[in-house]
């Protein structure tokens, strides 16, 4: 089914062509229809199946021949990472038509962002603090907002986003088309779906929280000292070309980043201590092949588009079951395939069946015989954290309470106060001391 199939303005049509679009995937081909027709829509699927594309067509069609007044269709998004991205595919599908679009997130200058609201920018691509602080400042009117996307909203209310994106919703007036895309529906966000869609057209791709086809995964049992040798092993004696490493903690992250440097690798880090310069810098780099290795915490988990990973290997076992299905959904994207591989200690066990149970399916274990199992662990260098520290940190031992000072006695009676010392020495009228 090409794209003109669909109803699309002939320009969006031409950007398609531009960008090598082939044909609809078939989470736009089910969502696009409907959006088109101003109905809301909940869409549900993997990651890397096109959701991007799946609701900005139809919000630029219905932007292209609408008179310029101010923001009137708003994208909202968990990450500055994944907004990016949105802004990015926005740019290249508006690229024929005079649809203007703003980025608005964190970590970026207040006003360069201040100067292009008040340039009355068509749509507003943003993460819901960041374009709370502009509400509160007065940069920005949300009045004349008809459309609103959420995207990954899943996400959004795993990390807290629900107020923001309430107080958020108070400012819009009465919307007429809302679109709704995740990649899993836990009962949370399917009742904030109900509150805030109007009898939508519902999209299902594949089962939810299922992974996407083209991934071949395993599990590697090993002791929790040894995943880092592990993981250095593995890289030494596979082929991967592109490789994104998952670990729990941003300490973790850095560790791993600096053994495997120190290897020889070319390795970018992406983690909450890196600055929004270091964080583009790290993505920038991995996406056009300087680096070999990207060691991220769950912050690239829904803001990392490459289309050219081949490995994604995590080092724990995630809590939450969905969380391994966005992180491997990294590879695999677009109908290509790839390898993820997950390093899984004893203790872990029991989390594991947790994401089988969740995934359908049992994931097939891997010993290499060249590998030493039993291996002690290596002495604790100075500075190295427990992966546990960021989750759990001991409480600090109270501060002993200071002695009472003991009263001072009462001065006899017609006798003067004694006088308080100055803390540089007394002074008496007969000069210093």
């Amino acid at each position: 089914m090409p794209f003109q199939s669909l109803g699309l303005h002939p320009s969006l049509v031409r950007a398609t062509q531009d960008l090598k679009y082939k044909e609809p995937t078939p989470v736009q081909a089910g969502a696009i229809p409907p959006a088109l027709e101003g109905r809301d829509v909940i869409a549900t699927a993997q990651t890397g199946t096109g959701k991007t594309a799946g609701f900005l067509l139809p919000v630029l069609h219905r932007l292209i021949d609408q008179p310029r007044i101010g923001p009137r269709a708003l994208i909202l998004s968990p990450t500055r990472e994944l907004a990016d991205q949105i802004a990015e595919v926005c740019r290249g599908l508006s690229r024929h038509t005079k649809v203007q679009s703003t980025l608005v997130v964190g970590g970026r200058p207040m006003f360069a962002q201040e100067r292009a609201l008040k340039a009355g920018p068509d749509l507003i691509i943003a993460t819901p603090g960041r374009l709370l602080d502009h509400v509160m400042r007065g940069t920005v009117r949300l009045d004349k907002v008809s459309t609103l996307v959420l995207d990954e909203a899943d996400t959004m209310f795993d990390m807290g986003f629900l107020p923001d994106l309430r107080r958020i919703m108070a400012k819009l007036p009465a919307r007429n088309h809302t679109l709704f895309f995740s990649a899993t529906m836990p009962p949370a966000i399917a009742k904030l779906a109900q509150e805030l869609l109007r009898d939508p057209a519902s999209v299902q791709i594949g089962r939810r929280s299922a992974t996407a086809v083209g991934i071949t995964q395993a599990a590697y049992p090993v002791p929790a000292h040894l995943k880092t040798a592990l993981l250095r092993h593995l890289l030494g004696e596979v082929e991967m070309p592109s490789v994104l490493v998952f670990t729990r903690t941003k300490h973790t992250a850095k560790k791993i980043a600096r053994v495997l440097t120190n290897d020889g690798f070319s390795v970018a880090e992406l983690h909450s201590n890196r600055t929004p310069q270091q964080r583009t810098r790290a993505m920038d780099g991995f996406r056009c092949g300087e680096f070999q290795v990207m060691v991220a915490t769950n912050v690239a988990a829904r803001g990392l588009d490459v289309d050219h990973i081949t490995h994604v290997i995590s080092t724990d076992v995630p809590d939450v079951p969905e969380d391994y299905v966005h992180r491997i959904g990294r590879t695999g994207r677009a109908g290509s395939t790839g390898d993820a591989f997950i390093f899984v200690s004893r203790e872990e066990e029991d989390s594991l069946a947790r994401i089988e149970r969740q995934v359908g399916m049992r994931l097939p274990r891997v010993t290499l015989p060249e590998f030493d199992y039993t291996a002690p662990a290596p002495p604790k260098q100075p500075g190295d954290r427990d992966d546990r520290d960021d989750r759990r940190r001991p409480a600090r031992a109270p501060k002993p309470q200071a002695k009472p000072k003991p009263a001072s006695a009462p001065a006899a009676a017609g006798q003067p106060p004694q006088r308080k010392r100055d803390r540089r020495g007394d002074r008496g009228q007969g000069g210093r001391r």
